[in-house]
């Protein structure tokens, strides 16, 4: 085992790193920001991918919707809802279609607070509030788990300014849960309490359906209650055959606008593109964050590329009276990989020191998960592999300086 260390030389080579420490300390700093500032990166990207991939519950490759607006006086708007989804549900490819006071993932919506029990003082649950008849369920294709649906008797109107809710709902999974304590499927038929003291019974229990807004930390929190809006503004949400999406929605555009000269149809958009739009920025955060990523590594492998090359310049002589004792080529560079590993290594524990504070401080400000160790390790041996790769060129171009040209070189 001493031979082994005698060969490999660390004596020399930690007086070497000595001699240019100020080097040396640059370069394990710059490894140690990399590395800081890698595994945060990756690990907010991965955050954020994590919530683009979270499941809406709707059938979002074949649903639309749109809006319709009324302009036109002395207009009946509950009899000519009724007649536009009529038309709507019998096109040839529609599977169904509903009237709708918000969209899931727009940014825009309603939201209410629901209680176990009713009183000025207890605390509530947050939910999204969507406005729905019987239809909803299967217009917007989410999985009803427990409980029934609406039937047409329960559908009312909800006039403007109206502050009345109806007695009957139907919530998440994920709403169930947390005003159970985890036993969702005891939430059907039990009563909560809307707007401080407004009854409601829980009827049924969908899967899955993501509220408008998918930073919000309740996004799984929704609720469906049984009313149509009488107003002059208002969402048809239209779901077709598999396939037949992007065919139906000119269709249906042009059918509606056709039927009724009084009123406006606009804003026709699939839910894919919703999605799309509503993770943009997340979209547009990760791509920074991966040239961020991208570029610190570049800088730091240059960063080593020339710390090495300035070292060699400096023990040309050195090297060749290596070589001229008999020092091969892979010992010559062995020896520069070694050392390019213990400055990597000095680097990668300031690193990971530092990563682990910085994602202490992410943790306790913006209420993120903390960081996987498994993330940590895999930044530590990526930093270490990039150091290696990094230092191979400088090592070869030492390895190949000849005896007689190293002696006749500066010191």
């Amino acid at each position: 085992m001493s031979a082994f260390f005698t060969q490999l030389e660390l004596g020399p080579m930690f007086r070497a790193l000595m001699r240019n420490k100020i080097g040396a300390l640059l370069i394990a700093l710059q490894i140690a920001l990399t590395l800081t500032i890698m595994v945060n990166a990756i690990f907010m990207m991965q955050q954020r991918s994590e919530q683009m991939a979270r499941a809406s519950g709707l059938d979002e490759a074949n649903t639309f919707y749109l809006s319709n607006t009324v302009f036109a006086q002395n207009y009946n708007l509950k009899t000519a809802l009724q007649q536009d989804l009529q038309r709507i549900r019998e096109t040839p490819g529609v599977v169904d279609a509903t009237q709708i006071n918000a969209i899931p993932l727009s940014g825009g919506g309603w939201s209410m607070s629901l209680q176990t029990k009713a009183g000025d003082d207890i605390e509530g649950t947050g939910t999204a509030v969507y406005m729905v008849d019987e239809h909803g369920i299967n217009a917007m294709g989410l999985e009803l788990i427990a409980g029934e649906n609406f039937q047409n008797s329960d559908i009312g109107w909800r006039e403007e300014g109206s502050t009345q809710w109806p007695p009957k709902a139907i919530i998440t999974k994920a709403l169930a849960e947390t005003m159970f304590e985890g036993d969702w499927k005891n939430a059907v038929g039990k009563t909560v309490y809307i707007d401080n003291h407004q009854p409601v019974q829980v009827i049924g229990i969908i899967k899955a359906l993501q509220a408008p807004w998918n930073g919000w930390n309740g996004v799984e929190r929704s609720m469906l209650v049984p009313q149509q809006l009488d107003s002059k503004g208002s969402r048809f949400f239209i779901r077709t055959e598999p396939g037949r999406r992007d065919e139906l929605m000119p269709v249906i555009e042009k059918m509606l606008a056709e039927s009724d000269r009084g009123r406006i149809i606009r804003n026709v958009t699939s839910m894919e593109q919703t999605r799309d739009e509503s993770y943009r920025e997340h979209q547009a955060t990760n791509t920074i964050l991966l040239t961020v990523i991208i570029v610190l590594t570049l800088i730091t492998g240059f960063g080593i590329i020339g710390l090495a090359m300035f070292s060699i310049n400096r023990r040309t002589r050195q090297i060749g009276t290596r070589r001229a004792l008999g020092a091969s080529q892979w010992q010559v560079m062995r020896y520069f990989m070694l050392e390019n590993l213990l400055i990597s290594t000095a680097g990668v524990v300031l690193g990971a020191a530092g990563a682990v504070g910085l994602n202490i401080w992410l943790v306790s400000t913006f209420s993120m998960t903390p960081l996987s160790p498994v993330l940590l390790v895999i930044g530590v041996i990526a930093l270490l592999i990039v150091g290696q790769l990094a230092v191979s060129y400088p090592a070869l171009v030492a390895s190949k300086i000849s005896p007689a040209t190293a002696t006749r070189g500066r010191a």
